[in-house]
């Protein structure tokens, strides 16, 4: 319900003033020269009725019926026992229906409805009258000579018995009526319109009747005839000669005689209150049919009603006390169903039709009512504001149509300048009025328009002629309200003592008032008052509680100059926040805007920072330490996305992000002092962090007192992922404090050394320290494994146990015991860390079993327990390296994991496969051999597989060694095949000596009977050696060279009869073996039981003592 405004007139208020007074009151309102208030200069004071002040309200009640209300009753039932024609709607309502509905809307008892009925029907009777406008006619008949007409109309209303006596009493058929029929006073006529088919007359006539029953309305249009002379008959015929037959039909009439156009017939009783129609001009005969159309405009009216019905009130002050009184009943019986729109019931909307037309009440006039009703009505009850804007709409298309009587037009003015006080009142006080919700802000946009359509309204400018500028008058209103509002809402949040957490916490509720009005203002009020007024409310309110605010935010915090504590800080920190987010909102504000007071607020919290400070860091720090009491160090979470860390980590998370919010919530100006509060919070996230760590160590410790060997390191790897965590946390902190922007902020006064120095520094300290304690967790948890893979490996070279377990079966226990151990901790570690474990777990691995391979004896079981550890080396390479989902090969494959392949490798081999082990390397030695130091021999080799004949012919030797005292050699070469247990039974060639001849031509052929199998075998070669023959003492060793007899043409292809190939020309280099070089003959050389192995040995190392290669 719409608030009332005291001052402003109602319904029963209309007394009007003589034109004199007026006038005074214009000359008043001219000395009047103030200009606080434009509003007030324009229009004068209301009349006030007589009344009596403290009267009963029993007494006012019965008084208000007796002047007000009963007065309008009877014009209703004067109106219901003499109404006539039809209602506008389509529906029909009985007298009793319309008794009915007047009683229950004007609260009359039964009794008094009889008394007043009676009374009424006791009146004087009105005069019927059918008010009747001949507007216009189109189509008509041509019956002058030059094809058009004279028209005029004749109107009258006759009754049923009077035309049938005029029709019988006429000697033959005429085709008119009207003529004849009735006296002339009865008979209406318009005027003639000269030459023309469609005539515009808007003539009004008022015919009055006694009853509609058994009466018509007729109005006939004839053509006026005039007498004409001779010469001007000829000019026409000479003008227009179509119209002779015109004339010659003319000539036949009776000198003067006008002709028929048509007539209209309407039943009374089947009209309307109001017509406004074309009617078809109907003929008398069916000479000519069409005839045109005219249009009409009928309305039943009053004249003469009884006067004393409403002591001599206008119609029109009766229709207004009658409408608001109809809209005030239906408006109680719809409570609780929203606004009224408009709309009555069909027995209110027919009174107030009939009662209109019965009192000739223009539609200018009833749109006046409607909008002096409803404007009033607006002020205390839920009316639709449209529709005063519709009777606004409506009174400015009517106003230069239609001149207002003086009484209506003061009414008029007074009613719009009333409606904008009224309306400026409601805007000082919108908060209240309007809410920002979807139902009222349409509501105020509707105001708004209103008071804007007022201002262009010519009647408002005709009526009120002093300057008015609403945009400034919204202004001055908003201003008001605003002053207005801040004052009562201070009020309420004053602090009911002197404390000072009182008074600070009253002054953020008050700035938590102002921050939410703001904010409405911004997103909801200004674009209503944009859109209607364009007045930008926003900009206005937020200047003037930026004023007011800042003047109570300076007062409050010089009081706490000085007196600083803890509870007090705590108190500032949301009052702060509030207002940093009203001053961020001065970002809407119109550019023109001058420098705000609360620019520079943060200033006067600068003694409250560290105490903000010091609090978040205490509370996370508490947090984090509750957090780590009550973890138990499990995993969150398995499955599909499993977590791995505990719940201590994800705690410790949303602890230190309280800390980061506080840097954006502060959003410090001042770039100086923003960069060393961030130093500050980054080094409390870092103490916090490193706290953490401390106190999770003490946990794992205090967990693992009691618990068996394997839970503490399952706790140990959560551990792990804990402080891996917290250390992906700490990498994206830079990000998270937004460090980039910072610096761009602080560029100018802070140089590019110092801020990388200060906060990197810090967070590097902070992920050192996790780093070194993940280390030393990692540590831990592979010493235990290092352990018990060392127990494993050791059982296994316990020589009781070599002959009752297979290699496979004794390496069973140790790859359990990873598998389940390392299935562990991929399931129970990050990835990262798990990596990290299993690199120092491989490489405590390789050392152990080397340190086993080696220390175990060169004696029997040697080689099976190498070929154990051999196996067991394959084994933990393929764990570890998972398939590609553990450790790279490139990892794996380190230098102690090759030499101790190597080692077991040539351990885990016979004394045969040793030597061809041996005889392998050799040739590979001798392929990879550049230069001639000790000098070469030619060959040309190939094998004949029709007769397994392998041909070797020595051709030269080049570059030799001089052996003799005289500088000089007596070479020969020897050819062996290699390795005896290959060739058992292929005795050695040689060829002849040459003497004295460093580059002997031998040019002699040998034939070796070999097979092709024996030439394909592992190590199977041709080793070449030259001698320097010495009569008195051993020969002299010149150099030697292997060939493998797989590069011989011939040996390889595949199996089967193959054409004899081609021989092949080969120049060897010469070699000497280095001394105590060769790993394999050390291994060869242990197995002193194995003769073949020990003959072997000796041969080498005579070759050895024999080398000039200096000794390794």
């Amino acid at each position: 319900m719409m608030p009332s405004q005291d001052g402003l007139s109602t319904i029963g208020d209309n007394l009007l003033q003589p034109p004199d007074q007026a006038r005074g009151s214009t000359r008043n309102r001219q000395r009047q020269s103030s200009p606080a208030r434009k509003l007030g200069m324009t229009r004068r004071q209301k009349d006030k009725r007589d009344f009596k002040e403290n009267e009963n309200p029993e007494e006012k009640e019965k008084r208000h019926k007796e002047q007000e209300l009963k007065p309008l009753y009877k014009e209703l039932l004067y109106t219901i026992i003499h109404k006539l024609g039809k209602p506008a709607s389509a529906e029909v309502f009985t007298d009793n229906q319309l008794h009915q509905y007047i009683r229950e809307a004007f609260s009359m008892a039964e009794d008094e409805h009889q008394s007043l009925t009676e009374r009424v029907q006791n009146t004087e009777p009105p005069v019927y009258c059918l008010m009747a406008t001949v507007k216009e006619a189109k189509g008509i008949l041509g019956k002058d000579i030059s094809g058009f007409s004279d028209p005029y109309c004749l109107l009258t209303i006759l009754e049923d018995e009077k035309e049938s006596k005029t029709r019988r009493s006429r000697s033959k058929p005429r085709k008119a009526v009207v003529k004849d029929a009735v006296s002339d006073e009865e008979v209406y006529t318009t005027e003639t319109k000269k030459q023309t088919l469609n005539p515009i007359w808007n003539q009004t006539f008022v015919l009055e009747f006694e009853e509609t029953d058994g009466a018509s309305f007729h109005m006939e249009m004839w053509d006026r005839d005039e007498e004409v002379s001779l010469a001007q008959k000829l000019e026409e015929i000479r003008t227009n000669f179509h119209g002779l037959r015109r004339m010659i039909k003319d000539a036949k009439k009776l000198k003067g005689q006008d002709d028929f156009l048509g007539n209209i017939v309407l039943r009374l009783k089947d009209l309307h209150c109001t017509e406004d129609n074309w009617y078809v001009l109907e003929p008398r005969t069916e000479t000519y049919p069409d005839r045109g159309h005219c249009h009409l405009q009928l309305k039943f009216t009053h004249k003469e009603r009884d006067g004393t019905l409403s002591a001599g009130r206008s119609a029109y002050v009766n229709y207004c006390g009658i409408l608001q009184q109809f809209v005030q009943s239906h408006i109680s019986k719809q409570q609780g169903s929203g606004p009224w729109k408009g709309d009555l019931c069909g027995e209110g909307q027919t009174l107030l039709e009939l009662y209109a037309t019965q009192n000739d009440l223009s539609p200018f006039l009833q749109d006046l009512a409607k909008w002096v009703a409803y404007s009033k009505l607006y002020q205390s009850l839920e009316v639709d504001s449209s529709l005063l804007l519709q009777q606004l709409t409506s009174i400015e298309y009517h106003w230069h149509q239609q001149e207002l009587p003086y009484q209506q037009k003061q009414e008029l003015g007074d009613s719009l300048h009333g409606f904008l006080q009224y309306g400026l009142c409601l805007v000082a006080k919108y908060r209240d009025i309007f809410p920002p919700t979807q139902d009222a802000n349409p509501r105020l946009r509707t105001l708004l328009r209103i008071l804007s359509q007022i201002c262009k309204t010519r009647a408002f400018q005709k009526l009120n002629p002093a300057q008015f500028d609403l945009h400034d008058e919204v202004n001055d209103a908003v201003h008001s309200g605003t002053q207005e509002w801040f004052s009562i809402k201070k009020g309420l949040h004053q602090p009911m003592t002197k404390d000072m957490t009182e008074t600070v916490s009253a002054l953020s509720r008050l700035i938590g008032e102002v921050q939410e009005d703001i904010k409405h203002n911004k997103d909801s009020w200004n674009r209503v008052f944009v859109s209607a007024v364009q007045v930008d409310v926003f900009t206005i309110v937020y200047q003037k509680l930026d004023s007011l605010l800042a003047g109570e935010v300076r007062d409050t915090l010089n009081q706490l100059e000085g007196k600083m504590e803890q509870s007090l800080a705590n108190g500032l920190f949301p009052l702060y926040l509030s207002l940093q987010a009203i001053h961020k909102d001065k970002a809407f504000l119109q550019k023109s805007v001058k420098l705000l007071e609360l620019t520079n607020f943060h200033e006067g919290f600068r003694e409250a920072l560290p105490y903000w400070l010091n609090k978040a860091f205490s509370t996370t720090q508490d947090r984090v330490e509750r957090a780590v009491q009550v973890d138990q160090l499990q995993p969150l979470q398995s499955g599909m996305v499993p977590i791995k860390h505990s719940s201590s980590a994800v705690d410790l998370v949303a602890c230190v992000q309280p800390i980061c919010q506080l840097w954006e919530q502060l959003s410090w100006p001042d770039p100086e002092e923003a960069f060393m509060l961030m130093v500050k919070l980054t080094e409390d996230v870092c103490k916090i962090v490193v706290n953490y760590c401390r106190i999770l160590k003490e946990r794992v410790r205090e967990l693992s007192e009691n618990s068996d060997h394997s839970s503490a390191v399952n706790k140990l790897c959560v551990v792990v992922n804990d402080l891996e965590h917290l250390r992906s946390v700490l990498t994206r902190l830079p990000q998270q404090l937004n460090w980039a922007a910072l610096r761009e902020r602080t560029r100018h006064v802070i140089g590019d050394p110092q801020f990388h120095n200060v906060l990197p520094s810090q967070l590097q300290h902070a992920q050192g320290v996790l780093s070194r304690e993940i280390r030393s967790a990692l540590e831990t948890v592979g010493r235990k494994l290092n352990s018990d893979i060392e127990t494993y490996v050791r059982s296994m070279s316990t020589r009781h146990r070599l002959p009752s377990k297979s290699t496979e079966d004794a390496v069973v226990p140790l790859m359990k015991y990873l598998e389940k151990e390392l299935q562990y901790m991929n399931e129970n570690l990050v990835q990262e860390n798990f990596n990290s474990l299993l690199t120092p777990l491989w490489t405590n691995s390789i050392r152990t079993l080397y340190q086993v391979a080696t220390q175990q004896k060169q004696e029997g079981g040697l080689m099976v327990f190498c070929q154990r550890l051999q196996y067991t080396l394959q084994c933990l390479e393929q764990c570890f390296y998972a398939e590609g989902n553990g450790l790279p090969l490139e990892t794996l494959h380190t230098d102690d994991y090759k030499t101790l392949k190597s080692h077991l490798t040539h351990n885990s081999l016979n004394c045969q496969q040793l030597i061809e082990k041996f005889l392998d390397r050799k040739v590979w030695e001798q392929k990879v051999y550049s230069g001639e130091k000790y000098g070469a021999v030619t060959l040309i080799a190939s094998y004949r597989r029709s007769d397994l004949r392998l041909r070797v012919e020595v051709l030269n030797a080049a570059n030799l060694l001089p052996m003799d005292s005289n500088g000089s050699s007596d070479p020969f070469v020897q050819l062996c095949l290699e390795p005896r247990h290959v060739f058992p039974e292929v005795e050695p060639r040689t060829t002849q000596i040459k003497n004295c001849d460093l580059n002997p031509l031998f040019d002699e052929a040998f034939e070796f009977m070999v097979s092709v199998e024996q030439c394909q075998a592992a190590g199977a070669c041709l080793v070449v050696t030259v001698l320097d023959y010495d009569t008195l003492r051993t020969d002299d060793f010149e150099g030697e060279a292997f060939l493998a007899l797989r590069a011989v043409p011939g040996v390889g292809g595949e199996p089967g009869h193959q054409p004899d190939p081609s021989p092949a020309q080969i120049r060897l280099p010469l070699t000497h073996p280095k001394p105590n070089d060769d790993s394999i003959l050390k291994l060869l050389e242990s197995r002193r039981g194995e003769r073949e192995a020990q003959v072997f040995v000796k041969k080498r190392r005579q070759r050895e003592k024999q080398s000039q290669e200096e000794k390794q």
